[in-house]
């Protein structure tokens, strides 16, 4: 793959990859690092892009590739000197139309089903992202996560299931 046609590649698709990485570190810094490495390793490799095979499938994958291989490497060094991330910053939605009350019940809601996201397992969590907030189809999730469609969309049930279980035994209600 050459420079241009990553160039491309960014301005087709780099804010859907960008948000992605965003989501899966839940850190801007990581995902700005992640999302650098993504297209570096594209850069890097040997690839030639066919533009009808939806290449953003491909980033997607080689995003959630290196964030796993990221993800093992600091387990490994978590085991022989932990840290901690004291830096934890959230995303604010306000509408106009709304009253302060409401405001707050959908901001509390927000931040809660965002906790329970983060706590869900990564098999549940990643198709999850992709579906809701990449707007991925099951056959392109399917191709990023390297699993049948079946097993994605049962994922995105059983992940769905546990989220709103876990709203209703937090006190929401629909």
């Amino acid at each position: 793959m050459d420079a241009r046609e990553i160039e491309r590649c960014i301005d087709e698709f780099g804010t859907e990859i960008y948000r992605f990485c965003l989501k899966l570190c839940l850190d801007k810094a990581d995902a700005e690092d992640l999302y650098q490495l993504t297209f570096l390793k594209a850069l890097e490799n040997e690839w030639t892009l066919d533009w009808e095979q939806n290449p953003k499938a491909l980033f997607f994958s080689l995003a959630h590739n290196l964030w796993k291989s990221d993800r093992r490497k600091q387990a490994r060094r978590s085991r022989i000197a932990p840290c901690s991330n004291l830096d934890d910053e959230m995303e604010t939605v306000l509408h106009s139309g709304e009253s302060i009350e409401e405001n707050f019940y959908r901001q509390e809601l927000i931040a809660e089903v965002k906790e329970i996201i983060q706590m869900l397992p990564e098999k549940f969590r990643v198709p999850l992202i992709l579906f809701y907030l990449s707007d991925c189809s099951i056959e392109q999730i399917a191709q990023i996560v390297k699993k049948p469609p079946g097993t994605v969309k049962s994922r995105l049930f059983k992940g769905r299931s546990l989220i709103k279980k876990r709203l209703e035994e937090a006190g929401y209600e629909k």
